[in-house]
């Protein structure tokens, strides 16, 4: 019998077909918009990062930061070169969001993207549009719910200027695939390039699951903090309304109580926190 090593040294990697990889990321942050008024709170917003493509396929449409590996270079660390290339942005960490690897989903040929999402902080530096990527916007993202009980996400732009719209319809539905997955149905892409609806869809899904939990809401907020402000962060991100004793009793297990309090005119000095 023969050994490994002779086993490979005789192995033809070029016997089977071989995909392309890609990766893609949905990179989320938390946008304030501040009141005239000092005595009411500022407007949150939950918005996405996308990118115009400049080159085919999908020239001039809308997609998700994104590109292909490259040799000695894990999905995550090409996740993290292509945000940085395409945007400008760094985030902090990335968490996966799975593997989409349909046939025919990108027009070049068989491709399977890794896709991941993460968090920007609003103190992040400006994004621009870099390297295959022509501009780069962030889009904010709205939630409807049916009479069936599904949700409706979609997307509208709100940047610098409001000459461009995304209108993307994705219903989450109640079936799911025999791998256990749930089932987005697409009626409208809004236009976005490959599957980056679908990509879009499952990352809002997977950062809400997240958010009930507590997980991933420090990461939008500055390493001291307001209770009331991660109360509206995890309501932006659930798109509801908490009673402030509930949140209070549930948030405890996962902060941390400072001597330093807020400072700033018009507002009664608030306590900071810390996370666990």
């Amino acid at each position: 019998m023969q050994s490994e090593k002779e086993y490979l040294s005789q192995y033809n990697i070029n016997k089977y077909e071989r995909p392309s990889v890609t990766t893609d990321i949905a990179a989320f942050m938390i946008r304030s918009e501040e009141s005239d008024n000092y005595k009411r709170d500022s407007e949150n917003r939950l918005s996405i990062l996308l990118v115009k493509r400049g080159v085919h396929p999908f020239m001039d449409c809308w997609a998700l930061p994104g590109g292909f590996l490259k040799p000695n270079e894990t999905v995550e660390e090409c996740a993290l070169r292509e945000i940085t290339e395409e945007t400008n942005v760094v985030p902090v960490a990335i968490l996966p969001v799975g593997v989409f690897s349909e046939p025919g989903r990108d027009p070049r040929g068989w491709i399977i993207s890794n896709a991941f999402f993460s968090v920007i902080t609003e103190e992040s530096v400006k994004q621009v549009g870099g390297d295959d990527a022509a501009d780069a916007q962030w889009f904010d993202v709205s939630f409807e719910k049916d009479n069936d009980g599904d949700y409706h996400l979609s997307l509208s732009l709100r940047g610098n200027t409001a000459l461009e719209s995304i209108h993307l319809d994705a219903v989450l539905t109640k079936e799911r695939t025999k791998f256990g997955k749930s089932i987005f149905l697409i009626k409208d892409s809004g236009g976005l390039a490959f599957d980056h609806a679908r990509i879009i869809a499952e990352a809002v899904c997977l950062l809400r699951k997240y958010a009930q939990d507590f997980n991933t809401i420090f990461d939008f907020l500055p390493e001291k903090f307001t209770l009331n402000e991660v109360q509206k962060v995890q309501e932006t991100i659930l798109d509801i309304s908490i009673l402030p004793a509930n949140f209070r009793r549930k948030i405890n297990d996962y902060v941390i109580e400072t001597d330093e309090y807020t400072q700033g005119a018009g507002h009664r000095p608030a306590r900071l926190f810390k996370r666990k």
